[in-house]
């Protein structure tokens, strides 16, 4: 149990290369974690189907463990599909610190974006008075809003099921 413990620790310290205040096991990508010995393979699910940065964060995985002297092997795995709900507390909390408003429930989320219910709420000042500028931020994955009182801009991150 310590080692799992340790190459938990280990994947803690790998960023998501798109929201870099995020660890994999913070998304919630890390599906399985299987030891045997110094080989550790690992399954990772992306956060959508042909997400250009699991490459990357297959690469920092195994340089990480191999640094730390693991041998890693990393399969993604589409099914079951992620979703934001695997999204830890502390990545919740880290998303909104950064500055990005972390995803609603999926009812909630679709009053914000097809209906324009003011209930996403302001990174900058906390306000539920907001609007949607762009159905897409910097990433699909975002949605542009701004704060109709502090009148700072704020992606939020849409909630996928």
């Amino acid at each position: 149990m310590a080692v799992k413990k340790k190459i938990i620790e280990l994947l803690t310290s790998v960023s998501d290369p798109e929201i870099p205040v995020l660890s994999i096991m913070d998304m919630g990508i890390v599906r399985d974690i299987e030891i045997n010995d110094k080989n550790v393979f690992i399954k990772i699910t992306p956060t959508y189907s042909g997400c250009p940065a699991m490459d990357t964060i297959s690469t920092e995985i195994k340089m990480t463990l191999k640094n730390a002297g693991y041998i890693a092997t990393v399969k993604s795995i589409l099914s079951p599909a992620w979703t934001t709900d695997w999204v830890t507390e502390e990545g919740r909390k880290a998303l909104e610190d950064y500055g990005i408003a972390a995803p609603l429930d999926a009812s909630l989320d679709k009053r914000a974006l097809l209906d324009g219910e003011r209930i996403v709420k302001c990174t900058n000042c906390g306000s539920t008075n907001t609007k949607m500028v762009s159905q897409f931020g910097s990433t699909a994955c975002k949605a542009l809003f701004q704060c109709e009182d502090c009148k700072e801009p704020f992606d939020y991150f849409k909630c996928l099921k």
